[in-house]
């Protein structure tokens, strides 16, 4: 792929010290960190190494060393290979399947105030109500959480950048029998009930989230403040329970290469790639032009769309789309946005 004439890098250095200055009332020590790092990436401020041929004495240009930044478009391709590397024995040689479990819009303020609560909620209610249904004789009959081939991925953004939490749950077409004994398949064309996934899933969702309320774990601040009230609370929870919350079912994958490949593309995705980047103006905060489609490399059909958003409101929304350390892989555990609560699948299904 042709280097972009564009970076996110560029747009930091022109007005990220700017943006700083003049949002310092919000701006957490996370969010400059991040800026900082893709500024500096691959540039003499990080240091550098010389390769030169032990036979001929040539001498390749200066490399400048990467930041790693889990939210630099520059660091990821190592880091996914690692990640797709240390899977590769974890995954099962069957079919698997792709189901998709999305927060209503309504919650997005929370969100945001929330991260590390409500993502882990979002996590574990997803795994729980698919182990559930699965186990459910009516259903599929089996423990699908009993090996760890059972992936969730959470994406927070959409490709315009608004909020939008969802996960993508990578599960085996199968599993183990309740009496652990044999494995059982699912059928070609059917894997769980979406409507019954619907279901449990809000209902596992909004009564965590209640429970996080009631033992304080949430914040509430600015037009959120009156939430703080328990009454306030549960009338604003309401509307919740009157419509249908969005589970998707794909199609099913190939074998477990496939999923591999498949899971390169999401693990390790950042917020807004430089290859998305057009144009930038040449006076501050003016504008910039970012390329937000709706397709994948995959499927070049689909229209691709332009728009302009003004430096200050690209940076806010790429700072809200900044996760936190809790589901992002580290050097000691390449993980990604890997099922955080792995260890807890492992040891329930065997209950």
């Amino acid at each position: 792929m042709a280097r972009p004439p564009l970076e996110v890098a560029d747009l930091v250095r022109a007005a990220g010290d700017a943006f700083i200055k003049r949002n310092r009332h919000w701006l957490r020590w996370k969010h400059i960190k991040v800026l900082l790092a893709i500024r500096r990436c691959r540039t003499a401020a990080l240091g550098g190494h010389l390769d030169e041929c032990t036979r001929c004495g040539h001498r390749a240009p200066i490399s400048y060393h990467s930041c790693r930044d889990r939210h630099c478009p520059k660091c990821q391709t190592a880091a996914r290979d690692r990640w797709i590397a240390a899977r590769r024995r974890e995954l099962l040689p069957t079919r698997y399947l792709h189901v998709v479990f999305t927060l209503p819009h309504r919650l997005a303020p929370l969100v945001l105030q929330n991260k590390k609560v409500l993502y882990g909620l979002l996590f574990r209610t997803s795994a729980e109500t698919l182990l559930e249904v699965a186990r459910d004789p009516r259903h599929l009959g089996a423990e699908i959480g009993f090996f760890s081939g059972f992936f969730s991925v959470l994406h927070t953004w959409s490709q315009q950048l608004k909020i939008h939490p969802h996960v993508h749950c990578v599960v085996p077409a199968g599993g183990l029998s309740l009496d652990h004994t044999r494995w059982v398949r699912s059928r070609d064309n059917y894997f769980l009930p979406k409507g019954v996934l619907r279901e449990i899933f809000r209902g596992k969702f909004i009564d965590a989230l209640k429970q996080a309320f009631q033992k304080g774990q949430l914040r509430f601040e600015g037009d959120l403040k009156l939430l703080a009230q328990p009454k306030i609370f549960a009338a604003w929870l309401r509307p919740l329970f009157r419509r249908d919350w969005v589970v998707y079912l794909k199609r099913p994958f190939g074998g477990p290469e496939y999923v591999l490949h498949y899971l390169g593309r999401y693990t390790h995705r950042v917020a807004i790639s430089n290859h998305r980047l057009v144009s930038m103006a040449k006076s501050l905060f003016a504008g910039v032009i970012l390329l937000t489609t709706t397709n994948s490399s995959c499927c070049p059909s689909r229209s691709m769309n332009s728009c302009v958003a003004s430096y200050c409101t690209f940076f806010q929304k790429a700072s809200c789309a900044s996760v936190t350390s809790a589901f992002w892989p580290t050097a000691n555990a390449p993980r990604s946005y890997r099922f955080a609560f792995s260890c807890w699948v492992r040891n329930n299904s065997r209950k």
